[in-house]
């Protein structure tokens, strides 16, 4: 069944050998079926015949790239409609590729899954309304299901025919350029070199985003020695290319201080993600990300609502209060916090920013699309004007202190129909905290307990959205707090006999 490679709101599968135990489940032959169905929904959408309609396609930098490209390019072009080939591109760039004037495509694939291992791979799915949502991409992939593969084999149907190729990135890198420019046209002695006397240093991780050192930074006049791993490598074999990632965070980290850089900024694979390490090697991640970017767009949105996923911190909350903004804490899932904060602005209610404590952070200014190229922007832009007036980039969040203590911990949901029981427990859970008289501030998500006194701190238990667990995040303001609110966790979520508790 296609639907098992369902993944929120969009397809992702082990498409290479390499892994024990995991066999392969996205194949060429299924790309391209997904891609014929992909055709027939957008069709259907638009009310226009496919040999109307023009889809580009593009992948990172995974090892199964050109492979799934053929198969699917091949599926596109049996259903009649044009296609253009984009190569090497970001998700980011792929969506662009639908409004940017340069290409203004009806639709784009990108092949790509994000952060997971070398042996995975996945489709995006966009068209310039944005990405796919979990119902859509159900649809989209129950069309497909009886679809027979097309244009078999792929490389010499694909070599038979004349296919359009885009260098999409050097399209995109421009329109980022001129983002730059643009911003810093009143301070910049060279307009065309806005970023001269800034050092900039990028880990791109060997996925996609090696373009921004090369195309955007380098042209615009930034010094980038010590960036690295920015040649496309789809085994990643420096470290795993994820801003959640420690291994990659000390790794951008240990750049910016070698090389004594201003700034150092880490993407993920397909660059809708970042995250950022200031000149003294403070990591700018999680809650500080949010923190940093919200405290930007400040100053042009007074007063507006800043949307987040539900595992953000009580400290995000009073720093975004003191800068007199509203947080509207919601549920896990980039798209969610982005749909949110589109349902906000459309009800009247201003909201710049949607942004996931993961580095998935979408502006309303830029389409309410998580591009991590995009907020690199705009926080190259804040660094260059701070610089200009002598003032540090760091004290944009000075006033947010750091954790204490964090945790987060996954009990598996023991249970065939695994979302049978999250709600359950998440029930029996709220009604013992209401009866211990807990606080339990407004949560979208889960249950969620602020703790004053002893222990301090805050805790969320919610149910995963894909997986069989229940998940429980704890922030403590001492050390020590974590260890009693899992004592307070364990002895509430008693006499559950669905979920094992080894890991609490």
């Amino acid at each position: 069944m296609l639907l098992d490679l369902l993944n929120g709101t969009d397809v992702r599968g082990v498409a290479a050998e390499g892994v024990p135990g995991e066999n392969i489940t996205l194949t060429p032959d299924i790309a391209n079926r997904i891609a014929q169905g992909f055709v027939t929904w957008l069709s259907d959408k638009t009310g226009r015949n496919p040999d109307e309609l023009t889809i580009g396609v593009g992948h990172d930098s995974r090892i199964t790239a050109d492979l799934l490209k053929e198969a699917i390019l091949a599926g596109l072009m049996a259903k009649d409609v044009k296609v253009v080939d984009c190569g090497l591109a970001s998700t980011p760039a792929m969506f662009m590729s639908t409004v940017m004037d340069a290409t203004k495509l009806d639709a784009a694939v990108m092949i790509t899954a994000s952060h997971l291992p070398f042996n995975r791979n996945g489709m995006k799915f966009f068209t310039n309304e944005g990405g796919m949502g979990h119902e859509e991409m159900t649809e989209i992939l129950k069309i497909a299901e009886p679809y027979d593969v097309a244009n078999y084999p792929y490389h010499d149907y694909i070599e038979e025919h004349d296919v359009k190729k885009c260098d999409l990135l050097n399209i995109y890198s421009r329109h980022l350029s001129e983002k730059i420019k643009s911003e810093l046209k009143d301070i910049a002695n060279d307009s065309e070199k806005p970023l001269a006397g800034l050092h900039i240093v990028v880990d791109a991780g060997n996925g996609a985003g090696g373009f921004y050192v090369n195309d955007v930074l380098i042209p615009l006049g930034a010094d980038t020695e010590g960036s690295q791993f920015l040649e496309p490598d789809g085994r990643f074999p420096n470290h795993i290319p994820n801003p959640e990632n420690k291994v990659a965070m000390d790794a951008i980290k240990n750049a910016v201080l070698k090389s004594h850089a201003d700034l150092g900024i880490i993407f993920d694979t397909d660059v809708d993600r970042m995250s950022a390490v200031l000149h003294d090697g403070r990591e700018v991640n999680r809650d500080a990300i949010i923190a940093m970017m919200s405290a930007i767009l400040a100053p042009a949105y007074p007063g507006s609502t800043i949307v987040t996923d539900s595992v953000t911190s009580d400290r995000l909350a009073k720093f975004l209060s003191d800068l007199g903004l509203k947080q509207h804490r919601f549920k896990r899932g980039y798209k969610n916090v982005i749909d949110e904060c589109r349902r906000l602005n459309e009800s009247g209610v201003v909201s710049p920013l949607a942004m996931e404590t993961s580095g998935h952070g979408a502006l309303k200014e830029n389409y309410y699309l998580d591009d991590g190229a995009f907020l690199a922007v705009k926080l190259i832009i804040a660094l260059a004007r701070m610089k200009k007036e002598g003032k540090d980039l760091a004290s944009l969040i000075e006033a947010l202190p750091p954790a204490v203590e964090e945790d987060e911990i996954r009990l598996r949901i023991t249970k065939e129909d695994f979302r049978s029981v999250g709600p359950v427990v998440l029930e029996h859970f709220k009604k013992k905290a209401e009866e211990r008289k807990y606080i339990l501030p407004e949560s979208h998500e889960g249950v969620r307990i602020s703790f004053r006194g002893d222990p301090a701190g805050w805790m969320l238990i919610r149910a995963s959205l894909h997986d069989p667990q229940i998940v429980i995040n704890y922030e403590g303001e001492h050390e020590g707090d974590i260890l009693k609110m899992r004592e307070i966790t364990r002895d509430m979520l008693r006499g559950e006999e669905d979920i094992e508790f080894g890991k609490l």
